[in-house]
């Protein structure tokens, strides 16, 4: 296991938040523990897709996946997460459109 500094936390936890897929499943764990078929129908991916990003969540070490029998069950690494996010969920922006990503749509 290897132990991340400051910077390389919050730099894995942008990344995770950097996509709006593993933004939204980061968002349903906060609420507690699901299987990746349920967080795929709530996302509208698929479950390779799902898949793909639960990895990527898992390589940030944002999440654990605990097996259940022949299901896997996947939660927070740590109860803080869910406190993190939902400081950000209330922050309030003032966005600049100028500097949104090129593929999003800025409502005017």
């Amino acid at each position: 296991m290897e132990i991340s500094t400051r910077t390389d936390a919050l730099a894995r936890f942008g990344h995770a938040l950097s996509d709006g897929t593993r933004t939204s499943v980061l968002l349903a764990l906060k609420d507690g523990p699901a299987y990746p078929a349920d967080l795929a129908e709530r996302a509208g991916v698929s479950r390779q897709v799902m898949s793909n990003h639960l990895a990527c969540l898992r390589g940030c070490g944002l999440v654990v996946a605990v097996p259940e029998g022949r299901r896997t069950r996947y939660e927070l690494t740590d109860s803080r997460i869910a406190h993190a996010l939902e400081d950000l969920v209330s922050l309030v922006l003032v966005v600049d459109p100028e500097c949104a990503p090129a593929d999003e749509v800025v409502p005017s």
